[in-house]
């Protein structure tokens, strides 16, 4: 169940919701877990590629669609990046070392973890991402959990001003 906080922000295009996306690396600890749903298409890889940018990832990062599974090493803090969508069965996910991943000694990005619920931690952090008609995204994020929560706190807190600063605006 979430616990009360939720942040959204409104982006006008994918590089846009890349930036968005990197004012969250700064926060991300190992073990945090962030579900991400959207329709195909609505911006989801996009906002892990901003995030891994911010994290200092230099490999290319894509949808892992085909792969279930791709990992990046090369930033401050190792980045997971699920697609769990061509899953069927919950009990695919312990085959795939789902559960021993997010656990593990990075920051996870779950894209369709809402197919399985119950495996999902006590604490993450949901971003959905819908697309309106003229291609402009509505980023909502919402915790569950105790360390989510604080996670949403410091970057709703600290990603406007960022966000004002890289636009050249008020200082």
């Amino acid at each position: 169940m979430a616990n009360g906080l939720t942040y959204i922000r409104k982006t006008t295009s994918p590089e846009a919701t890349k930036q968005l996306a990197s004012t969250l690396a700064p926060y991300l600890h190992e073990g945090d877990v962030v579900v991400l749903s959207g329709d195909l298409g609505a911006g989801k890889t996009q906002f892990v590629q901003g995030v891994a940018a911010a994290l200092g990832v230099h490999d290319q990062v894509t949808s892992p669609t085909f792969n279930i599974l791709l990992q990046y090493p090369g930033g401050r803090l190792p980045l997971y990046h699920f697609d769990l969508y061509r899953l069927e069965d919950p009990d695919e996910l312990e085959d795939i070392g789902y559960f021993e991943t997010i656990d593990g000694d990075g920051a996870s990005f779950v894209e369709w973890g809402e197919k399985f619920p119950s495996a999902l931690p006590y604490g993450y952090l949901e971003i959905a991402v819908t697309v309106d008609a003229d291609g402009n995204r509505t980023v909502r994020a919402q915790s569950f959990g105790d360390r989510a929560r604080q996670l949403l706190f410091v970057w709703a807190k600290d990603s406007k001003s960022r966000l004002m600063k890289a636009a050249g605006c008020c200082g």
